[in-house]
Protein backbone atom coordinates (compact mmCIF):
# COMPACT_ATOMS: atom_id res chain seq x y z
CA UNK A 1 0.00 0.00 0.00
CA UNK A 2 1.54 4.04 -0.73
CA UNK A 3 2.64 5.59 2.23
CA UNK A 4 0.76 8.16 3.54
CA UNK A 5 2.07 11.92 4.94
CA UNK A 6 0.32 13.93 7.79
CA UNK A 7 -1.67 15.89 5.78
CA UNK A 8 -3.04 12.81 3.87
CA UNK A 9 -4.51 11.36 7.11
CA UNK A 10 -7.45 12.56 7.71
CA UNK A 11 -9.05 12.33 4.54
CA UNK A 12 -7.37 8.77 4.91
CA UNK A 13 -9.34 8.15 8.21
CA UNK A 14 -12.81 8.54 6.81
CA UNK A 15 -12.48 5.31 4.64
CA UNK A 16 -12.25 1.63 5.95
CA UNK A 17 -9.16 1.16 8.04
CA UNK A 18 -6.41 -1.07 6.54
CA UNK A 19 -5.14 -3.75 8.91
CA UNK A 20 -1.67 -2.34 9.74
CA UNK A 21 -0.50 0.60 10.65
CA UNK A 22 3.34 1.64 10.69
CA UNK A 23 4.12 5.22 12.07
CA UNK A 24 7.58 5.96 12.04
CA UNK A 25 9.29 9.30 12.84
CA UNK A 26 11.07 11.53 15.78
CA UNK A 27 8.45 14.35 16.61
CA UNK A 28 6.80 12.84 19.56
CA UNK A 29 3.98 15.59 19.35
CA UNK A 30 2.83 14.65 15.58
CA UNK A 31 3.23 11.22 16.61
CA UNK A 32 0.81 11.22 19.65
CA UNK A 33 -1.76 13.43 17.63
CA UNK A 34 -1.41 10.64 14.52
CA UNK A 35 -1.55 8.10 17.16
CA UNK A 36 -4.87 9.40 18.61
CA UNK A 37 -6.94 9.89 15.34
CA UNK A 38 -6.06 6.61 14.42
CA UNK A 39 -7.44 5.35 17.75
CA UNK A 40 -10.62 7.39 17.46
CA UNK A 41 -11.16 6.48 13.84
CA UNK A 42 -10.75 2.85 14.94
CA UNK A 43 -12.91 3.25 17.92
CA UNK A 44 -15.85 4.65 15.25
CA UNK A 45 -15.26 0.98 12.96
CA UNK A 46 -15.79 -0.83 16.26
CA UNK A 47 -12.80 -1.73 17.71
CA UNK A 48 -13.60 -0.85 21.32
CA UNK A 49 -10.45 -2.79 23.34
CA UNK A 50 -6.95 -1.68 23.08
CA UNK A 51 -3.58 -3.88 24.18
CA UNK A 52 -0.16 -2.26 24.24
CA UNK A 53 3.10 -3.26 23.80
CA UNK A 54 6.75 -1.63 24.34
CA UNK A 55 9.18 -4.42 22.45
CA UNK A 56 12.49 -4.67 22.43
CA UNK A 57 15.12 -7.04 20.95
CA UNK A 58 16.36 -8.93 23.91
CA UNK A 59 14.33 -9.18 27.79
CA UNK A 60 10.56 -8.96 26.00
CA UNK A 61 8.28 -12.13 25.33
CA UNK A 62 6.88 -11.74 21.92
CA UNK A 63 4.25 -14.41 22.52
CA UNK A 64 2.39 -12.09 24.57
CA UNK A 65 1.98 -9.79 21.12
CA UNK A 66 1.10 -13.13 19.09
CA UNK A 67 -1.73 -14.59 22.15
CA UNK A 68 -2.72 -10.96 21.85
CA UNK A 69 -3.29 -10.74 18.10
CA UNK A 70 -4.82 -14.07 18.23
CA UNK A 71 -7.30 -13.31 20.67
CA UNK A 72 -10.75 -12.25 20.74
CA UNK A 73 -12.64 -10.82 23.54
CA UNK A 74 -16.15 -11.98 24.60
CA UNK A 75 -17.76 -8.53 24.61
CA UNK A 76 -16.06 -7.03 21.86
CA UNK A 77 -15.37 -8.66 18.18
CA UNK A 78 -12.71 -6.25 17.06
CA UNK A 79 -9.55 -4.85 18.72
CA UNK A 80 -6.11 -2.83 18.76
CA UNK A 81 -2.79 -4.00 19.34
CA UNK A 82 0.10 -1.62 19.15
CA UNK A 83 3.82 -2.19 19.49
CA UNK A 84 6.21 0.41 20.12
CA UNK A 85 9.85 -0.27 19.23
CA UNK A 86 11.88 2.30 20.71
CA UNK A 87 15.09 1.23 19.25
CA UNK A 88 13.37 0.37 16.28
CA UNK A 89 15.22 -3.04 16.63
CA UNK A 90 12.79 -5.90 17.52
CA UNK A 91 15.73 -8.82 17.31
CA UNK A 92 15.86 -11.35 15.46
CA UNK A 93 12.56 -13.46 17.62
CA UNK A 94 11.08 -9.62 17.41
CA UNK A 95 11.35 -10.08 13.28
CA UNK A 96 9.94 -12.89 13.07
CA UNK A 97 6.62 -12.30 14.84
CA UNK A 98 6.45 -8.77 13.08
CA UNK A 99 6.79 -10.74 9.58
CA UNK A 100 4.08 -13.32 10.76
CA UNK A 101 1.67 -10.36 11.66
CA UNK A 102 2.30 -8.56 8.41
CA UNK A 103 1.66 -11.95 6.89
CA UNK A 104 -1.42 -12.49 8.04
CA UNK A 105 -2.71 -9.11 8.30
CA UNK A 106 -2.39 -9.04 4.56
CA UNK A 107 -3.70 -12.28 3.95
CA UNK A 108 -7.28 -11.34 6.05
CA UNK A 109 -7.85 -8.02 3.91
CA UNK A 110 -9.36 -5.15 5.84
CA UNK A 111 -12.82 -6.01 5.50
CA UNK A 112 -13.28 -8.54 8.23
CA UNK A 113 -10.67 -8.11 10.78
CA UNK A 114 -10.65 -9.02 14.45
CA UNK A 115 -7.87 -7.13 14.80
CA UNK A 116 -5.99 -3.99 14.09
CA UNK A 117 -2.04 -4.04 14.06
CA UNK A 118 -0.38 -0.47 15.11
CA UNK A 119 3.57 -0.61 15.03
CA UNK A 120 5.10 2.42 16.32
CA UNK A 121 8.48 3.27 15.45
CA UNK A 122 11.73 6.37 15.32
CA UNK A 123 12.56 7.23 11.70
CA UNK A 124 12.94 4.58 9.32
CA UNK A 125 16.37 4.77 7.75
CA UNK A 126 17.74 3.07 4.46
CA UNK A 127 18.74 -0.14 6.38
CA UNK A 128 15.54 -0.32 8.43
CA UNK A 129 13.06 0.07 5.32
CA UNK A 130 15.13 -3.23 3.94
CA UNK A 131 14.80 -5.69 6.75
CA UNK A 132 11.94 -7.95 5.55
CA UNK A 133 10.36 -7.46 8.46
CA UNK A 134 9.35 -3.95 7.59
CA UNK A 135 8.86 -5.00 3.99
CA UNK A 136 6.28 -7.39 5.01
CA UNK A 137 4.52 -4.55 6.97
CA UNK A 138 4.83 -1.44 4.13
CA UNK A 139 3.45 -4.30 1.88
CA UNK A 140 0.28 -5.35 4.91
CA UNK A 141 -0.32 -2.03 5.82
CA UNK A 142 0.01 1.96 5.52
CA UNK A 143 3.37 3.64 6.48
CA UNK A 144 2.39 6.73 8.06
CA UNK A 145 5.77 9.34 8.05
CA UNK A 146 6.02 11.71 10.63
CA UNK A 147 8.03 14.71 9.50
CA UNK A 148 9.15 17.48 11.41
CA UNK A 149 7.80 20.85 11.02
CA UNK A 150 10.37 22.37 8.64
CA UNK A 151 11.17 26.07 10.36
CA UNK A 152 10.37 28.12 7.32
CA UNK A 153 7.11 25.93 7.94
CA UNK A 154 6.71 27.09 11.27
CA UNK A 155 4.80 30.25 10.97
CA UNK A 156 2.06 28.52 8.99
CA UNK A 157 1.92 25.71 12.02
CA UNK A 158 1.86 28.18 14.72
CA UNK A 159 -0.83 30.55 12.52
CA UNK A 160 -3.04 26.87 12.43
CA UNK A 161 -3.25 26.04 15.72
CA UNK A 162 -4.00 29.69 17.09
CA UNK A 163 -6.86 29.42 14.43
CA UNK A 164 -7.77 25.88 16.05
CA UNK A 165 -8.47 27.82 19.38
CA UNK A 166 -9.88 30.66 17.70
CA UNK A 167 -7.33 33.09 17.85
CA UNK A 168 -5.02 34.71 15.24
CA UNK A 169 -2.43 37.71 14.33
CA UNK A 170 -2.76 40.35 12.88
CA UNK A 171 -2.95 40.37 8.98
CA UNK A 172 -0.09 41.61 6.99
CA UNK A 173 3.20 42.36 7.59
CA UNK A 174 2.73 42.65 11.20
CA UNK A 175 1.13 39.46 11.67
CA UNK A 176 4.45 37.45 9.77
CA UNK A 177 6.68 39.69 11.84
CA UNK A 178 4.80 38.30 15.05
CA UNK A 179 4.60 34.88 13.83
CA UNK A 180 8.53 35.19 12.85
CA UNK A 181 9.09 35.86 16.59
CA UNK A 182 6.79 33.55 17.92
CA UNK A 183 8.77 30.27 15.36
CA UNK A 184 12.46 31.94 16.79
CA UNK A 185 11.31 31.16 20.27
CA UNK A 186 9.79 27.75 19.73
CA UNK A 187 12.41 26.57 16.96
CA UNK A 188 12.85 22.95 17.14
CA UNK A 189 10.83 22.14 19.94
CA UNK A 190 7.62 21.31 18.28
CA UNK A 191 6.11 20.01 22.30
CA UNK A 192 7.05 23.14 24.07
CA UNK A 193 5.46 25.55 20.65
CA UNK A 194 2.18 23.87 21.29
CA UNK A 195 2.25 24.32 24.60
CA UNK A 196 3.09 27.87 24.18
CA UNK A 197 0.23 28.12 21.67
CA UNK A 198 -1.97 26.23 24.31
CA UNK A 199 -0.65 29.21 27.16
CA UNK A 200 -1.66 32.02 24.67
CA UNK A 201 -5.39 30.37 24.54
CA UNK A 202 -6.13 30.12 28.44
CA UNK A 203 -3.91 33.80 29.48
CA UNK A 204 -6.42 35.38 26.35
CA UNK A 205 -9.62 35.15 24.49
CA UNK A 206 -10.47 34.30 21.46
CA UNK A 207 -9.58 36.83 18.63
CA UNK A 208 -6.70 38.96 17.29
CA UNK A 209 -3.16 38.57 19.05
CA UNK A 210 -0.88 41.07 19.40
CA UNK A 211 2.72 40.71 19.26
CA UNK A 212 3.02 42.65 22.45
CA UNK A 213 0.77 39.90 24.11
CA UNK A 214 2.87 36.99 22.70
CA UNK A 215 6.13 38.60 23.95
CA UNK A 216 4.64 38.67 27.19
CA UNK A 217 3.61 35.22 27.05
CA UNK A 218 5.94 33.14 25.38
CA UNK A 219 9.05 31.87 26.46
CA UNK A 220 12.35 31.62 24.67
CA UNK A 221 12.29 26.98 24.64
CA UNK A 222 13.70 27.28 20.65
CA UNK A 223 16.52 24.24 20.27
CA UNK A 224 18.38 23.76 17.52
CA UNK A 225 21.19 21.19 15.78
CA UNK A 226 24.40 21.36 14.77
CA UNK A 227 22.41 21.14 11.11
CA UNK A 228 20.89 24.40 11.94
CA UNK A 229 24.11 26.12 12.68
CA UNK A 230 25.32 24.51 9.47
CA UNK A 231 21.72 25.36 7.49
CA UNK A 232 21.80 28.77 8.61
CA UNK A 233 25.16 29.71 7.80
CA UNK A 234 25.06 28.50 3.90
CA UNK A 235 22.24 30.44 3.29
CA UNK A 236 23.81 33.76 4.71
CA UNK A 237 21.84 34.36 8.03
CA UNK A 238 24.38 36.29 9.67
CA UNK A 239 21.97 37.16 12.78
CA UNK A 240 20.88 33.54 12.74
CA UNK A 241 23.69 31.59 12.60
CA UNK A 242 24.87 33.88 15.23
CA UNK A 243 22.05 32.74 17.31
CA UNK A 244 22.24 29.72 16.83
CA UNK A 245 25.99 29.53 17.17
CA UNK A 246 25.42 31.18 21.51
CA UNK A 247 22.28 28.81 21.86
CA UNK A 248 24.29 25.94 21.01
CA UNK A 249 27.20 27.37 22.95
CA UNK A 250 25.11 27.47 26.16
CA UNK A 251 23.69 24.50 25.98
CA UNK A 252 27.67 23.03 26.46
CA UNK A 253 28.12 22.31 22.74
CA UNK A 254 31.37 21.96 23.04
CA UNK A 255 33.75 24.47 21.07
CA UNK A 256 35.97 21.94 19.01
CA UNK A 257 32.75 19.99 17.62
CA UNK A 258 31.10 23.32 16.50
CA UNK A 259 34.30 24.00 14.85
CA UNK A 260 34.34 20.43 12.91
CA UNK A 261 30.89 21.56 12.00
CA UNK A 262 32.30 25.03 10.17
CA UNK A 263 35.53 23.62 8.89
CA UNK A 264 33.39 20.87 7.51
CA UNK A 265 30.90 22.64 5.40
CA UNK A 266 34.83 24.90 4.11
CA UNK A 267 35.95 22.09 3.07
CA UNK A 268 33.23 20.72 0.78
CA UNK A 269 32.90 24.00 -1.05
CA UNK A 270 36.29 23.87 -1.28
CA UNK A 271 36.55 20.45 -2.71
CA UNK A 272 33.80 20.65 -4.53
CA UNK A 273 34.52 24.39 -6.55
CA UNK A 274 38.20 22.03 -7.18
CA UNK A 275 36.63 19.70 -9.04
CA UNK A 276 34.24 22.09 -10.88
CA UNK A 277 37.24 23.65 -12.04
CA UNK A 278 38.76 20.73 -13.15
CA UNK A 279 36.08 19.96 -15.53
CA UNK A 280 33.41 17.80 -13.22
CA UNK A 281 30.09 18.31 -13.51
CA UNK A 282 28.22 19.46 -10.58
CA UNK A 283 26.48 16.17 -9.55
CA UNK A 284 29.95 14.83 -9.15
CA UNK A 285 31.83 17.47 -7.62
CA UNK A 286 28.81 17.62 -4.91
CA UNK A 287 29.34 13.86 -4.28
CA UNK A 288 33.26 14.52 -3.97
CA UNK A 289 32.27 17.24 -1.10
CA UNK A 290 30.31 14.64 0.19
CA UNK A 291 26.92 16.61 0.48
CA UNK A 292 23.79 15.47 0.55
CA UNK A 293 20.15 16.55 1.69
CA UNK A 294 19.36 20.14 2.29
CA UNK A 295 23.32 20.72 2.47
CA UNK A 296 23.79 19.57 -1.31
CA UNK A 297 20.86 21.95 -2.44
CA UNK A 298 22.70 24.94 -0.54
CA UNK A 299 25.61 23.74 -2.23
CA UNK A 300 24.32 23.33 -5.88
CA UNK A 301 23.32 26.94 -5.33
CA UNK A 302 26.45 29.19 -3.92
CA UNK A 303 28.89 27.00 -5.92
CA UNK A 304 29.04 29.11 -9.22
CA UNK A 305 29.34 32.26 -7.72
CA UNK A 306 32.63 30.53 -5.50
CA UNK A 307 36.21 31.09 -6.23
CA UNK A 308 39.10 29.28 -4.56
CA UNK A 309 40.77 31.89 -3.55
CA UNK A 310 38.24 33.01 -1.31
CA UNK A 311 37.58 29.48 -0.30
CA UNK A 312 41.36 28.82 1.15
CA UNK A 313 41.09 31.99 3.10
CA UNK A 314 38.39 30.49 5.04
CA UNK A 315 40.02 27.29 5.15
CA UNK A 316 43.21 29.09 6.46
CA UNK A 317 40.70 30.98 9.15
CA UNK A 318 39.29 27.46 9.93
CA UNK A 319 43.32 26.47 10.69
CA UNK A 320 43.45 29.39 13.01
CA UNK A 321 40.34 28.53 14.73
CA UNK A 322 40.90 25.19 14.82
CA UNK A 323 44.14 26.24 17.27
CA UNK A 324 42.25 28.65 19.53
CA UNK A 325 39.48 25.84 20.01
CA UNK A 326 42.43 23.68 21.49
CA UNK A 327 43.85 26.60 23.65
CA UNK A 328 46.40 27.92 21.30
CA UNK A 329 46.60 31.63 20.65
CA UNK A 330 46.85 34.12 17.67
CA UNK A 331 47.31 37.85 17.48
CA UNK A 332 44.90 38.72 15.03
CA UNK A 333 41.88 36.76 16.37
CA UNK A 334 39.96 36.59 19.72
CA UNK A 335 41.38 34.08 22.22
CA UNK A 336 38.56 32.50 23.27
CA UNK A 337 36.87 29.90 21.31
CA UNK A 338 33.32 31.12 21.28
CA UNK A 339 34.42 34.67 19.76
CA UNK A 340 36.43 32.69 17.36
CA UNK A 341 33.59 30.56 16.28
CA UNK A 342 31.33 33.97 16.19
CA UNK A 343 34.23 35.76 13.37
CA UNK A 344 34.49 32.56 11.53
CA UNK A 345 30.72 31.97 11.21
CA UNK A 346 30.56 35.84 10.03
CA UNK A 347 33.22 35.30 7.53
CA UNK A 348 31.36 32.24 5.62
CA UNK A 349 27.98 33.80 6.51
CA UNK A 350 29.46 36.88 4.36
CA UNK A 351 30.82 34.80 1.51
CA UNK A 352 27.49 32.96 1.39
CA UNK A 353 25.51 36.36 1.11
CA UNK A 354 27.35 37.76 -1.61
CA UNK A 355 27.34 34.24 -3.45
CA UNK A 356 23.38 34.30 -3.27
CA UNK A 357 23.51 38.17 -4.03
CA UNK A 358 25.46 37.49 -6.88
CA UNK A 359 22.84 35.07 -8.23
Amino acid sequence: MPALTLSQLPQHLTQRLAPLYVLHGDEPLLEQEALDALRAAARAQGFTERSAFVGSATQFDWSQVLAASASQSLFAQRQIVEIRLPTGKPGKEGAQVLQQLAEQAAASGPSADATLLIVLLPRADRSMQQTPWFAAMEQAGVVLRIDPVARRDMPAWLAQRLKAQGQSVASGEDGLQTLAFFTECVEGNLMAAHQEVQKLGLLYPPGVLSREQIEASVLNVARYSLQDLSEAILSGQALRSQRVLAALLAEGEAAVRLHSVLAGDILSLYRARQALDEGAPMPQALRLARAWGPKEKLLERLLPRLRLPALARLLQSAHVVDGICKGLKHPAWPQDAPAALQRLGMQMCRLAHSASAAR
